[in-house]
């Protein structure tokens, strides 16, 4: 299989996005009674961290501080708010026609990879199965609008040679190789962020400074590649493919680190009933008090004193800390004016996710100029070049047929049906979904602010806000994915510890070599050594 292929049919299962299903009990969520009414707001006996937000940063740093109470004896309550109904932010499942029986589909986050370690650790931990996206017979084809630029066959030995040599001819040999000796080195120095030499920072721009990332993140992708003589044409239609379905954003619009993470694929894998089952396990393993359908309304120093006071939908409690664990101005949460002056406000990707399943086995070719008899590609990536060039924007991020639908036999309606999944920008109708795809079965839509609008930048929110009162999101505009969210809640936590009780997930070790000091951590030699997991 072709490298350009592999990049462009893997990275389409990278993405973020939510449903409002609820598909699992979680016995250990606390009430609302619970919380002390405003009249009853008294200091705890036992130190308290509030953690708002139970996505996979919030559940992450729950299990992160539960690490440090289980290795060090470390003596605090956890209290996690959600104001939604469920537990993984991103990353949710729905059942085809509400039925249980039936695989579930991801309509959130999709996908994790190899250099995904916290992720990968988890669902081997919990005993998770996995399910990889490896399909030998999926054709992609990247559309512009008004014509397939290139159809890149998958299957047979002689279309994947066919393949390579279309690649080739449109693109060269050295664009794709260069492409991926530059992701290769960026997951190269990724992956130390998770040995016991990786930093613990309080300021991003350090961080992106200290990774060699500063040429990343201050370029968009399509600047940055072609700074390394990488051909326009193969990132204004391939790189770009990735970038769309995967964040909505074009190559000359998303900065370039957040561009080579959309091609960052191999290995890409799933939890077979639903990613939210690792934060779901998170949470039920750290012991933390969790209270769904909760808002908090605001965050406000306590008087004379270095503790936190959090006004909810359902009472109030007093903290030693707080991890502020959502984008803060998704929450309408108030805070201090001098720390609301802190975060700038960051714009999200406005995105509009179809989930439908269709007895048409792939799109109706006439849509796309082709004759009745052509065979149209089961996974659709698009480009914005067509536009460039004087055309027409195409009407969707991506399509994607996920396969048939499992039926249980003896089912009234045996006739196999297809699964798909649909990004845009606008909503698609249900009369655009006749024309695409013929008789439609069941459809589900949802919209959402999916993905922070990346452009190149130098500037970050901070993550320590105040004393006692951190922010995990301010990673979010550096990098935006699921699994960094576990890794930026993990410094979180390790500063959190550090300055409130004068330890950390790995005891009094600090990261890094800001400091020198501590004792090396034990099996640090190892390559499967994954910090947090290990000390």
């Amino acid at each position: 299989m072709s490298l350009p292929a592999k990049l462009a049919v893997y990275s389409l299962l990278a993405t973020s996005v939510v449903c409002l299903q609820f598909p699992f009990k979680l016995p250990f969520f606390k009430q609302k009674g619970d919380l002390l009414a405003d009249n009853q707001v008294a200091p705890p006996v036992t130190p308290r961290i509030a953690i708002v937000g139970a996505g996979a940063a919030g559940s992450s740093a729950a299990f992160w501080i539960s690490k440090a109470k289980e290795r060090f004896g470390i003596d605090v309550e956890i209290d996690v708010y959600e104001r939604a109904s469920y537990i993984g932010g991103r990353s949710t499942i729905v059942y085809p026609y509400n039925d249980t029986t039936l695989d579930p589909m991801e309509l959130g986050a999709s996908i994790f990879v190899d250099a995904n370690k916290n992720l990968m650790r988890a669902a081997k931990e919990f005993n998770l199965t996995l399910k990889d996206f490896i399909d030998e017979f999926s054709d992609t084809g990247l559309w512009d609008g008004q014509k397939f630029n290139i159809v890149l066959n998958e299957g047979t030995y002689s279309k994947s040679w066919w393949t390579t040599l279309k690649v080739l001819w449109r693109y060269g040999y050295s664009a794709p190789v260069k492409t991926r000796t530059i992701v290769k080195n960026m997951i190269a120095d990724y992956i130390s962020l998770y040995t016991s030499a990786s930093p613990r920072w309080d300021d991003i721009a350090g961080l992106v400074e200290r990774m060699n990332w500063t040429d990343f993140v201050n370029s968009t992708t399509l600047e940055y590649l072609s700074s390394k003589g990488v051909a326009e044409k193969w990132s204004r239609e391939m790189v770009e493919a990735a970038t769309r379905v995967n964040y909505g954003q074009d190559v000359d619009k998303i900065h370039a680190l957040e561009g080579a993470c959309s091609l960052a694929a191999t290995g890409a894998s799933a939890v077979r009933d639903g990613n939210f089952l690792i934060f779901e396990n998170f949470l039920n393993r750290s012991g933390a008090n969790v209270y769904l359908n909760t808002e908090v309304r605001d965050i406000l120093r306590v008087p004379a004193s270095s503790r936190w006071i959090i006004h909810t939908s359902s009472g109030s409690r007093i903290y030693k800390a707080i991890i502020l664990a959502a984008p803060f101005h998704q929450t309408n949460i108030t805070v201090p004016f001098d720390l609301a002056e802190l975060i700038p406000p960051q714009p999200y990707v406005h995105l509009h996710v179809t989930l439908l399943t269709t007895k048409s086995e792939s799109t109706n070719p006439a849509y796309f100029g082709l004759s009745p008899d052509e065979k149209v590609p089961k996974v659709i990536l698009t480009t914005h070049e067509g536009v460039r060039n004087g055309g027409v924007e195409p009407e969707f991020n991506s399509i994607s047929v996920h396969g048939q639908i499992q039926k249980v036999p003896g089912s009234v309606d045996e006739e196999p049906e297809w699964k798909v999944k649909i990004f845009s920008k606008e909503r698609v109708s249900d009369e655009w979904l006749e024309k695409v795809f013929g008789k439609v079965g069941w459809v589900y839509r949802k919209e959402w602010d999916a993905y922070p609008v990346l452009p190149p930048t130098s500037k970050f929110p901070p993550v320590r806000l105040d004393q006692g009162f951190y922010y995990v999101n301010a990673f979010e505009p550096f990098i935006s994915t699921m699994e960094t969210e576990t890794v930026a809640s993990r410094n979180v936590v390790d500063l959190l510890l550090h300055e409130e009780f004068g330890s950390g997930i790995c005891g009094s070790q600090l990261s890094g070599p800001e400091t020198g000091e501590g004792d090396v951590p034990r099996h640090s030699g190892s390559e499967n050594f994954v910090l947090g997991w290990d000390c």
